[in-house]
């Protein structure tokens, strides 16, 4: 089973895709800030970390930068969410090191595929989509 790293300081988004990736068969830990994001990126080392990009004092973006710093950390696909579509935070998603970049309200099909798309290779082969 894969472990994603969800970063959501929304509780009902955090529920809600909890359940929805849990229910295509995926381990999911959450943090409910960007501090507490890189603390368990470290301790859960997850195969892949879904990061919400508004989270108050350290924001996604910091917390990416943190999490690409740490050689233990460096490898994990980070894929950045945002309810903004905006260019500007796509490309600031690729100059923070994220994977990929998705936008809010999720479209799970969507989501998934990207997910699987940024899995480990040996990972992939196994997932359920």
């Amino acid at each position: 089973m894969h472990k994603i790293l969800l970063v959501e300081d929304n509780e009902i988004n955090r529920d809600m895709l909890t359940r929805r990736l849990e229910r295509h068969g995926f381990s999911v830990c959450c943090a409910f800030d960007g501090a507490a994001g890189v603390a368990m990126a470290l301790s859960e080392m997850p195969d892949l970390i879904l990061m919400d990009v508004a989270l108050g004092e350290m924001d996604g973006w910091e917390a990416t930068l943190l999490i690409k710093a740490n050689p233990v950390t460096s490898g994990i696909p980070i894929v950045a969410l945002t309810a903004h579509a905006l260019a500007s935070d796509r490309d600031k998603s690729v100059e923070v090191g994220c994977s990929d970049f998705d936008t809010k309200p999720v479209d799970m099909q969507r989501l998934l595929g990207k997910i699987q798309k940024h899995l480990p290779a040996k990972e992939r082969e196994s997932s359920v989509a």
